[in-house]
Order: C-alpha cells, then structure tokens, then sequence
C-alpha cells in the first residue's frame, strides 16, 4: 500500500493553511472546502481500511506533536478531526493515541490557550466527549509501524465483533432485520386462499338469492378489501420500512460496514453527523 500520495496531498493542504498564518478553525474548514480535500478518500485501498486510516491519523498527529509553528500544528489537529469525521466507513476508525502522544497532547493544548487559540481546548472536548480517540501504550510513530498498526487494526475489529456478538446474542434483533415478511406469512397462499374464499362467498349468495331474498346481505360483497390485499399492503410498508432503516444507519442486508459516498460538493457527510452544529459550536 503506497500511501505516500495520500500524505503529500494532506501536507500540502497543512501548508496552504499555515503560511497565511491562520488560527481559527473557520479558516481551515475554507481551505478544506475549496481544494474539496474529502475526495482523498476517492483513492482509497480496498483491503486494509484500518491500516490506511490510521495511517492518515498518524500523519496529523506527527504534524500536530512536532515542532512546527502553531499554524501548522494547529492544521494537524484540524486535519485530524476533519479525516475522522468524513472517513467513509461505519462504523467509524477511532483515532488511536499513545500514552507519549496523550501527554504531547495536553502540553498542546495548553500551550495554544497561552498563545490565544483556545478553541484547541474546546475541539479536543468534543474529540473526547464523543469517543473518537483510541488509548493503548504503543508508540505508533516508533519502528515498524505499519505493523503495529495492522495489530491495532486487528485488535479492534476483534473488539467490535466481540460487541456486535454481545448486542445480538439471545435476541430476535438481528432476524428481524433481514426478515422477509412475505415469506413468513407465506403472502401467496394467503392471497389464493382470501381469492377463493371471496369466490365461494359471492357463489353461495349468489344461489341464496334464489329461494330467498338477500338484499340485506349483498353489502357483504360490496367494497370488501380481500385479506390478501390487506397483507401484500402491510408487507409493502414492511420493506420500505427496512429499506429506510438501511439508508439511516448504514448497515447493508449482510449487516456489513457500509460505505458512504460522497455528495456533489466534495463533501462526505453522515445524516445527524452533526458537523455543521460542532463547528458552529467551536466558532462562537
């Protein structure tokens, strides 16, 4: 896996940021926008995801630990959230931080507050509050870490089966979602059973009607909705149901990680993701 293009394109946009000398988070999100930086993901391998995120996680983080100015620190931490919320996969890559870079990490955002950007403060909070870090003690920006990271990669994919076994085991969850409902109500034989029954009914008025008078009764076959339609009815909003419940969390009919595309802005986004609302958040 050559990630060297993926790593020259993430410095060049850390350099365009920082040689205007910007701060604020704002400025970064324009310049993400207008080079549309999300298609880097448009490249992406297709074995080895975890591998390739990680790696591009690493990178940031070298760039936001180093000695660099504050401009182009603060291009890496930017950078870093930026990849992390607009990574195609679900579920997420977190971001996975040593013990050393935990401690690079506090003397950072110590260190922007005295230099007046405290919204450093503020993004790593929400970077904490939802999750996206990964804590271990390997140093992956050490030796071999393209190894480490695929033991990384390993450890976590472990650990979200081991998860998503917890979440399903003893429950009707997971048959419920790839149920077909026609088939369990066996939809056919119930329409040619309701279709016969309707004909059995309109015959035996039929021959009623001639030895006694049954206008009384004729409303029976008036505006009478079969059984079997009724069914095929609800079975219909079944699957659109499902349907809509594999748009909004990504999963696929083999409960597999689904990947997002992206829009004609450039821009990948998640419904609910809540980028928009953080960086609102982060700017006020």
């Amino acid at each position: 896996m050559d990630l060297a293009p993926f790593k020259l394109d993430i410095y060049e946009l850390l350099v365009d940021y920082a040689k205007e000398n910007y701060t604020s988070f704002a400025d970064f999100k324009r310049v993400w926008m207008a080079k549309k930086f999300s298609y880097i993901y448009e490249g992406r391998p297709k074995t080895n995801s975890g591998v390739f995120m990680q790696s591009l996680f690493l990178h940031c983080i070298g760039h936001m630990t180093s000695q660099s100015s504050l401009p182009q620190r603060l291009a890496g931490l930017y950078c870093l959230y930026c990849l992390y919320e607009c990574q195609p996969y679900k579920p997420q890559f977190k971001i996975y931080l040593s013990l050393e870079e935990c401690k690079q990490l506090k003397d950072f955002v110590a260190m922007a507050k005295q230099n007046g950007a405290p919204i450093v403060q503020v993004l790593v909070k929400k970077m904490l509050d939802r999750g996206m870090f990964l804590f271990g003690f390997i140093n992956l920006l050490g030796d071999n870490g393209e190894k480490q990271v695929e033991e990384l990669t390993a450890a976590q994919n472990k650990r979200i089966k081991f998860a998503s076994d917890k979440l399903f085991a003893n429950t009707q969850v997971e048959s419920y979602m790839h149920m077909d409902l026609g088939a369990e109500f066996e939809l056919d034989s119930i329409k040619k059973l309701s279709k016969e029954y309707a004909e059995a009914k309109e015959l035996a008025l039929g021959e009623a009607s001639q030895a006694i008078d049954v206008e009384d009764a004729r409303h029976i076959l008036q505006n009478d909705n079969l059984l079997g339609d009724r069914v095929d009815e609800v079975v219909k909003e079944w699957d659109a149901q499902k349907e809509e419940f594999y748009e909004k969390t990504g999963l696929s009919r083999g409960n597999e990680i689904a990947v997002l595309d992206n829009d004609e802005s450039g821009i990948l986004r998640h419904e609910g993701d809540g980028f928009d609302e953080i960086t609102q958040l982060l700017l006020e």
